[in-house]
């Protein structure tokens, strides 16, 4: 048990650290000042998560390592984020619908993980449905005012769909860790969570006038460390100073 919790553990805190980083790329680049403050508030939000979905990971695994050695120190094949979030950012449109169908994904887990056995998950849950509530309507808000307005933010938040769309499937990747974790009440059931997934976002996409692919490719692996070439980047520029100046504190 103690094993599946630990890979479970570990992909809630990916999923978080590695979208957080991607949104800290927008630090001081945000097409105004008020999306560059949001995004970056977003992306701190995200990393608190992450530090605390570690902390816990850190001692499930009780191997002496801390939180900041396995956000820094872990070797790509060792992440468990979904490929969604390591994406590059793209244009804003394409940030804000990764956001998006991320968001849609975040908000029902979290409600649902609120009532897990699991008294620390159950807290973390708890403590992050207050900002993916923020999180989500932030993103709806701008999938409807994009897909839905000019001709040309319309086009170019359309082929953000039909970009993104193939990675959406491996959120709700479902094996034996989950399986267990479902049947111990420590994990919400990942078919109630793609539901509520499937319906928040075809309403949101149904008003913003966007259409949903009907081409059914799927691109799945994250969850067992199989990643695209972009996690390789991202994780090269995140843990510099670490594998540079080990040890180092600020």
């Amino acid at each position: 048990m103690n094993k599946s919790l630990l890979h479970y553990t570990l992909r809630l805190a990916d999923d978080s650290l590695i979208l957080g980083h991607r949104l800290s790329e927008w630090c001081g680049h945000g097409p105004i000042l008020e999306e560059d403050i949001a995004l970056t508030n977003i992306s701190l939000d995200l990393i608190g998560q992450a530090t605390s979905l570690l902390q816990y990971a850190a001692k499930i695994e009780g191997q002496g390592r801390d939180e900041d050695q396995l956000a820094f120190l872990r070797y790509e094949k060792e992440y468990k984020n979904a490929l969604l979030v390591e994406q590059p950012n793209g244009d804003f449109g394409f940030t804000i619908l990764r956001q998006f169908l991320f968001d849609a994904y975040r908000l029902p887990l979290f409600k649902a993980l609120q009532n897990s056995t699991d008294t620390h998950l159950a807290a973390v849950a708890e403590k992050s449905l207050k900002e993916t509530k923020y999180h989500y309507r932030h993103s709806a808000e701008w999938v409807i005012r994009l897909g839905d307005g000019t001709e040309e933010s319309h086009q170019r938040l359309q082929k953000s769909v039909d970009l993104l769309w193939r990675y959406a499937s491996d959120l709700f990747y479902t094996d034996e860790v989950q399986l267990e974790l479902e049947k111990a009440g420590i994990a919400p059931k990942m078919e109630e969570i793609q539901a509520a997934w499937t319906a928040s976002v075809q309403e949101v996409m149904h008003e913003a006038t966007l259409t949903i692919p009907e081409n059914k490719w799927e691109q799945k692996g994250g969850r067992v460390g199989q990643h695209s070439e972009h996690l390789g980047y991202l994780l090269a520029e995140m843990q510099y100073m670490q594998r540079a100046y080990p040890n180092m504190e600020w």
